[in-house]
């Protein structure tokens, strides 16, 4: 190539260089660490912050969605900053630890320079993030004062709370204030003079909150504007009638709140494609029987509720059944139920009159390892009445530390094994229910020594052969002399 034609190209690239086209590209979302969260944080009034691991995935998938949207809100008015702050790394842990960081991302909305936190509980993909947002910056509740402003802000297929103020003052409208700024993120709130511009319900000459919904009776209104019963007025409300459980993530919201709540449960799973139509009206008729009763109801397609089968040890072919858990965490299972029998074992449930279900792995047919296996069916006889000083672990076939334990107490099992006092088992503690009451199990593994007297403790030492046999040792019942024994020691004596 001739001189100057290189040349023309050498030109060419600086003037796009200095015009900024191999320029690396803004980054929108500011990165953070232990030197400077706390002066930037102290800097807004609102803030969005991630706390994420380089090594995790979902904060891999959520990094560009994030960057998107911190870009278009950054020409908000005013605008949204979007900021991240690898927890997982050693120098910033400390400072993290204050915002309680249980997971990977864990997105959190700060307002007045860090002194209220709030969760994230918005979408992952960048559009999402930044309606929420948008919503979120502004006041806790806009004011309607239209059917055009009501149309724009109502979303027909959520939850939405208008607070109806003939005269938006006084003590009644601080309280609703107060509640929507306790609860904005987990519901949209608005207000109104008048109620001729929502979209449901009729006139009121007082004030009311009026909770719309897209399910069951569309709207209801309440008239106690104490916080504490507005609050449990919405969580209430927020719950169909049955909720439905399937593979429509417009349902997932309602699932979840189904299942934070503090109500008994009541879950029937049948296969929708063939028995949708049969269980939903008597299954409704029970459920509307028992409203306001202690008990929530939730129908689920056998489908999507795999999971659940699992949870609680069924199979897809007991389909349909009928699961009720109550407060404290009893189950009662009825399989192959009939549409025509569900008001009845609802019944029988609230007579005391059904035994619980109790989770167990079938009884091996083999167990000789060192390391001996108890089921939920054998712990009774293996643990409590077995007259041994027993090692108990509770793990889960998933949990790393326990697999890394596995070797260990099987060398811890070995050298006990001409012992016939002392016994080392474990249980699947995914896999078998547990007794309420004795084994506080929050993690894997937990390990439980029982002597041979009954005597109870947990576990909390070193891992390790030489730690794990020490501790028997010190907290075993020593075994009785025999009679034969006794004798020969006191000629022994003699």
């Amino acid at each position: 190539m001739a001189k100057s034609g290189i040349l023309v190209i050498v030109s060419a690239l600086v003037v796009l260089a200095v015009c900024g086209v191999f320029a690396e590209e803004k980054e929108y979302v500011l990165t953070l660490d232990h030197t400077n969260l706390t002066e930037t944080v102290a800097k807004h009034n609102f803030i969005v912050l991630e706390f994420y691991a380089p090594w995790c995935g979902h904060c891999k998938n959520l990094a560009p969605e994030y960057e998107k949207a911190a870009s278009e809100l950054s020409s908000h008015d005013p605008p949204i900053v979007l900021a991240k702050y690898d927890a997982s790394d050693e120098a910033n842990r400390e400072l993290s630890k204050q915002y309680e960081i249980q997971g990977f991302p864990t997105i959190k909305i700060l307002r007045d320079g860090g002194k209220k936190v709030q969760e994230y509980n918005g979408p992952r993909e960048a559009a999402g993030i930044v309606s929420y947002l948008k919503k979120q910056v502004g006041p806790a509740s806009a004011e309607i004062k239209s059917k055009e402003d009501a149309t724009n802000l109502i979303d027909e297929k959520s939850i939405f709370v208008v607070g109806i103020f003939p005269d938006p003052s006084g003590e009644k409208f601080e309280n609703y204030l107060t509640l929507a700024e306790k609860l904005r993120g987990e519901v949209d709130f608005a207000h109104t003079v008048d109620a001729k511009h929502l979209p449901r319900g009729g006139p009121v000459n007082k004030p009311t909150l009026r909770l719309l919904k897209p399910f069951d009776e569309l709207f209801v209104d309440f008239e106690d504007f104490e916080v504490d019963a507005m609050e449990k007025f919405i969580s209430e409300s927020s719950i169909p009638i049955v909720t439905i459980f399937d593979n429509d993530p417009n349902n997932h919201p309602y699932v979840n709140k189904f299942f934070e709540g503090t109500n008994a449960k009541a879950l029937l799973f049948v296969n929708f494609s063939s028995d949708f139509d049969a269980f939903k009206s008597k299954y409704n008729d029970v459920a509307v029987l028992y409203k306001g009763d202690g008990v929530s109801f939730l129908l689920g397609d056998v489908e999507a509720g795999q999971g659940a089968f699992e949870y609680f040890g069924l199979k897809p072919e007991q389909a349909p059944v009928i699961i009720i858990m109550d407060t404290e965490e009893q189950k009662y299972v009825k399989d192959h139920v009939e549409p025509d029998a569900i008001a009845a074992y609802l019944k029988d449930y609230k007579d005391g009159k059904l035994k619980p279900h109790v989770k167990s792995q079938p009884i091996p047919e083999v167990n000789d390892e060192p390391v001996k296996v108890v089921v939920r069916d054998t712990l009774q006889d293996m643990v409590y009445n077995s007259g041994k000083n027993v090692l108990l672990e509770f793990y889960a076939p998933w949990c790393g530390h326990c697999k890394t334990l596995a070797p260990i107490l099987d060398e811890v099992a070995v050298s006990f094994e001409s012992d016939a006092d002392v016994l080392i088992a474990k249980l699947d503690a995914t896999a078998n229910d547990l007794p309420k009451g004795d084994f506080d199990v929050q993690g894997f593994p937990t390990m439980y020594f029982r002597s041979a007297s009954g005597n109870l403790s947990q576990y909390n030492g070193e891992r390790t052969k030489e730690a794990i046999i020490e501790f028997i040792e010190n907290n075993r019942d020593k075994p009785a002399q025999s009679d034969s024994a006794k004798v020969d020691s006191a000629k022994d004596e003699l």
